[in-house]
């Protein structure tokens, strides 16, 4: 598959909203009308869909897709639907890609769309009631809190750096228009400190807020994107995700995660050494997965990874800016978790306003998806993007 012949032409994104008075089917369409106005194709012409996200629950989700494009009024060669968790966003780019590349479809919707707060989208977590619950392991607060308390036990763990990437994600988020106006208030470390206790030991400003909202994405071959005349565009260079890392062993180190062997791939399919990051968007639903990523993709040695965020310069003006958006804790969790995506795309575009970075060379985004028994997540999914030169 060759990433580098395809390009996103396209993004389109709702504000975050704490709860939507509109339903999923609407913010979608908002969503394709933008798109469609933003790129000048037809609706016509969409003849791809891969989506993530417009949760359903039971037999209803086998056909969700094919549902999707009946709502859309979108007549498809291709359809797919991505469930690979919180690595769903970058992974439906690759596959998107890969249809691309064979001729399944010419021009791709990726739409990304979620009423989890409007809606009771609740998903069955298998073995979950039986041997986690119980015990009350009741959600991604306490499992992170597990991660969070192994990681402290081994490394040491200082906590104003934690504070420190709150902040800094969140000053991101007062920059950003769409973020979610109730987390659009200034906090300091301190406040991250005294935030009530949710998990001992995960505070509420390490939690990502579920919230409501809709993205997409046009996706083309580079010959119809040049064809079209569509000069702005954000070319993928690599992508590799790892499922079940580790899933064989019977005794796993919590800390470590397949951004390992994900990371390193997409990397070295880009030809880019981690040193040469210009930004970086890492999946943040808490504030320690972004310690783990940091220290998973070889941005510093194991353990390292507090030392790094505390000495490096992570603002939108910094050395490595990350989650110049203000990531899915100072935005909102919405759109299948698609934030980050969006502001990597928007940022080579050179359309970031007030929070523009200075170096569009390349963005680094990824993707975790659930936490399995006794692990660390589930899924790891790393994508590079460049500016079309």
């Amino acid at each position: 598959m060759s990433l580098r012949d395809c390009a996103i032409v396209g993004y389109a994104e709702t504000k975050v909203m704490e709860r939507s008075d509109r339903d999923v089917w609407v913010l979608s369409a908002e969503i394709l009308e933008a798109l469609l106005d933003q790129t000048g194709f037809a609706k016509s012409e969409i003849d791809g869909l891969v989506m993530a996200g417009l949760s359903a629950t039971g037999a209803a989700s086998m056909f969700w897709s094919q549902t999707t494009a009946d709502e859309l009024g979108l007549e498809l060669d291709f359809c797919e639907q991505v469930h690979i968790g919180g690595c769903s966003a970058v992974g439906c780019v690759a596959r998107a890609a890969a249809a691309l590349d064979v001729g399944l479809c010419e021009t791709a919707l990726l739409l990304f769309a979620d009423t989890q707060v409007r809606e009771n989208n609740r998903r069955d977590r298998n073995y979950r009631g039986e041997w986690t619950d119980p015990y009350g392991v009741m959600g991604a607060p306490a499992m992170f809190g597990l991660l969070q308390r192994r990681y402290e036990a081994v490394y040491g763990l200082d906590y104003r750096v934690l504070g420190k990437l709150a902040v800094t994600q969140r000053n991101h988020a007062l920059m950003n228009e769409n973020a979610c106006e109730k987390l659009r208030v200034p906090i300091t470390v301190e406040d991250y400190l005294d935030s009530r206790m949710i998990a001992d030991p995960i505070r509420l400003l390490d939690c990502v807020m579920p919230a409501d909202g809709a993205a997409g994405l046009i996706m083309t071959t580079g010959r119809r994107a040049k064809s079209r005349g569509l000069g702005k565009a954000v070319i993928p260079t690599g992508y590799a995700e790892r499922i079940n890392f580790l899933g064989g062993e019977s005794f796993v180190d919590v800390t470590r995660s397949g951004h390992e062997v994900a990371g390193r791939k997409a990397l070295a399919q880009a030809q880019l050494d981690v040193r040469e990051v210009a930004s970086f968007h890492p999946y943040d639903d808490f504030l320690i997965a972004i310690v783990l990523q940091l220290e998973a993709l070889g941005f510093c040695k194991p353990g390292e990874g507090i030392a790094f965020a505390r000495d490096t310069d992570l603002t939108y003006r910094g050395t490595l800016p990350l989650n110049t958006g203000g990531g899915q804790i100072s935005a909102g969790q919405a759109a299948c978790s698609s934030h980050n995506l969006m502001e990597a795309v928007r940022q080579l575009m050179g359309e970031a306003g007030a929070r523009q970075v200075s170096n569009t060379a390349n963005a680094l985004v990824t993707g975790i998806g659930w936490i399995n028994y006794g692990r660390n997540w589930s899924a790891s999914a790393a994508l590079v993007l460049v500016p079309q030169a």
